[in-house]
């Protein structure tokens, strides 16, 4: 059994503080700056969330960014995207994340303290999602930036958004402030900024009164058709996805 301990100070993009069971974890470039989507996120983010899910000391998890923004910038330094060798690698992290993700078997709240435009799709796979008033959803790092939408968004939003405006969303760079994805079912609530972790904390301490036993089986039961259309179609969008990025090299 893993213990805060052993992981807290083990990741760059990262920071875990954990009271009454409920662990906060904040994205980051560093303490101070919102998350890059750059190689070490990619790579950190599994072992991240597989250290919490091995935690049972863990009870309810908050999820949020550091900084202005949830991300909004990636950086592809790092990755050889030439080869299939070097593809591998993406392919592995990138089914790890979203399936690492889904299989911490605790509540997941995530408060989206700002835009999220580079792979929102982690914050909205929270069970409960808070958002801030200054968020903006978008998927700006595949299709509007020319690659294959296949790590994951291509089953995330469709699902959450309805089959043709999902494609929509994927399709054209749409972006959804907080109130559209209010309107859309996306998130639960909207708050002012200076309100939205807080707002996390006080729903987290509400289902934490319920026993850990069914804190854990709801969460189990309620991703179970995200986990199944997950295993389905992921490995299938990063090869295309692949593909297509090794036929633009020079």
């Amino acid at each position: 059994m893993t213990d805060l301990a052993d992981y807290q100070n083990s990741f760059t993009r990262a920071r875990l503080r954990r009271e009454d069971g409920i662990l906060e974890v904040r994205l980051g470039a560093s303490p101070d700056e919102s998350l890059v989507w750059d190689e070490s996120a990619h790579r950190e983010l599994p072992a991240l969330f597989a250290a919490i899910a091995s935690d049972r000391q863990n009870r309810v998890m908050i999820l949020t960014g550091t900084g202005d923004d949830f991300c909004v910038r990636g950086d592809g330094g790092g990755w050889d995207l030439s080869r299939p060798a070097g593809w591998d690698k993406i392919y592995w992290e990138g089914k790890a994340i979203l399936r690492s993700l889904l299989d911490i078997e605790i509540p997941v709240i995530s408060a989206v303290n700002g835009q999220a435009r580079i792979h929102a799709e982690v914050a909205v796979l929270g069970d409960i999602v808070l958002a801030s008033e200054t968020a903006v959803f978008q998927d700006a790092a595949h299709f509007p930036a020319g690659a294959v939408p296949g790590d994951g968004v291509h089953v995330v939003w469709p699902l959450l958004l309805g089959p043709n405006r999902g494609r929509a969303f994927l399709l054209t760079g749409m972006e959804l402030s907080a109130r559209d994805a209010l309107a859309c079912g996306v998130v639960a609530e909207v708050l002012p900024p200076a309100r939205l972790v807080g707002r996390a904390w006080e729903v987290a301490r509400q289902l934490s009164l319920a026993s850990d036993l069914t804190l854990r089986y709801t969460r189990v039961l309620l991703t179970e058709p995200l986990r199944r259309a997950i295993a389905a179609d992921l490995g299938y969008g990063l090869a295309l996805e692949g593909l297509a990025a090794i036929n633009l090299q020079p």
